[in-house]
């Protein structure tokens, strides 16, 4: 079982989109042992994602988690797979020379040179100069470690320099999607400017491609191989099932955006997971109405349900912004897989109709 461990909703830092309000509320000792053992409970391995607010606060209930992952690995002859997202500010040598031990994947949330427009400390001091210095460490230590950009309105006029950025840095990872929900405020402007700004990178990425030294970004790359392969991504939202985050007092809930609301809540840790409430749940998700006659539904996230009831307050409503953003990402993914193949056949078809590696699919 895959779960997503919420180990503290406080955070040293003050996101201007940010959708989670910070309270000084940590996991216990007690629930982390129980989510354990509940990832082992069912299924071939264990999944632990370590989440926040900032997880790194909590770093030694993440060393003790692994430990027991350990103990319950040799106990039941399951592997155990580990993730972290973390805004890197709290890395240090000795927690990656562990995780690197541990094959844990690291995701770091850095929007590269517009990551002083939403992305500071708590009083309001700029992160990206420890950013940076943390970004190298994390490179150093793994390679393949993710950047990941959340990309508000303020932030779009550095989009593609900010991408750019990342990869002269050492990403070869990059994933990116837009900010979403009641702090963030798009206009027709923002969105036409992000358009030119996706055009752009689109340029590098195929560029790099080219050259022979690709790089993954996440809007582009999905699009492109979900496309070849067969997958449909708005098949993906799979309530509560897939991946569910526990929270701190060890309520089970059917995904990040809905903790807290009892509407959502799938048990909890200590009892396990409530399975009735669970296929109610998912008997619930269906393709939102506005969606049931366009030619692309089949190729966009229109049933992700937490960024669906973010936007309209409903989980099975696509807002205008999503629509409008999936709609510019498929026709620029779709120009960029023309291009591609055209100028090498070959190396394209290596690269987006190769099966997704193993460690990846957590």
């Amino acid at each position: 079982m895959n779960l997503t461990l919420h180990l503290t909703e406080n955070c040293n830092m003050n996101c201007a989109y940010c959708v989670r309000e910070k309270q000084p509320i940590r996991m216990s000792e007690a629930v982390a042992d129980a989510a354990v053992d509940l990832a082992f409970s069912s299924g071939k391995s264990a999944g632990l994602c370590f989440f926040g607010g900032e997880p790194l606060l909590e770093s030694g209930l993440i060393y003790r988690a692994i430990r027991r992952c350990m103990l319950k690995t040799i106990e039941t002859g399951k592997p155990a797979y580990y993730k972290m997202t973390t805004n890197g500010t709290l890395l240090t040598e000795r927690f990656l020379e562990n995780a690197h031990a541990v094959h844990m994947g690291i995701g770091l949330s850095f929007e590269g040179l517009a990551q002083d427009t939403c992305r500071r400390f708590k009083d309001g001091a700029p992160s990206f100069d420890v950013v940076e210095e943390k970004a190298k460490l994390l490179l150093k230590h793994m390679p393949d470690a993710y950047a990941m950009m959340t990309i508000a309105p303020q932030a779009v006029p550095q989009y593609a320099e900010s991408v750019k950025y990342l990869r002269s840095l050492g990403f070869k990872r990059i994933t990116s999607t837009i900010a979403y929900g009641k702090k963030v405020h798009w206009t027709d402007d923002d969105l036409a400017l992000l358009k030119g700004q996706m055009e752009e990178i689109a340029t590098f990425f195929e560029a790099e491609f080219l050259k022979g030294d690709p790089f993954f970004f996440s809007p582009l790359d999905a699009k492109i191989r979900d496309f070849l392969r067969g997958f449909n991504p708005s098949e993906r939202c799979h309530l509560g099932f897939r991946q569910m985050p526990v929270a701190p007092d060890g309520s089970l809930y059917a995904c990040t955006q809905f903790i807290g609301d009892p509407d959502y809540k799938l048990g909890d840790v200590f009892h396990g997971v409530d399975r009735e409430r669970q296929k109610i749940l998912a008997s619930r998700a269906a393709t939102p109405e506005s969606c049931k006659e366009c030619a692309l539904r089949t190729r966009c996230t229109n049933s992700c349900g937490c960024t669906n009831r973010l936007e309209t307050g409903n989980e099975n409503t696509v807002s205008p912004l999503q629509c409008s953003y999936e709609r510019m990402t498929i026709a620029l993914a779709d120009e960029v897989a023309d291009r591609l193949y055209a100028a090498d056949e070959a190396a394209f078809k290596k690269r987006f109709a190769a099966d997704v590696p193993e460690k990846d699919k957590l």
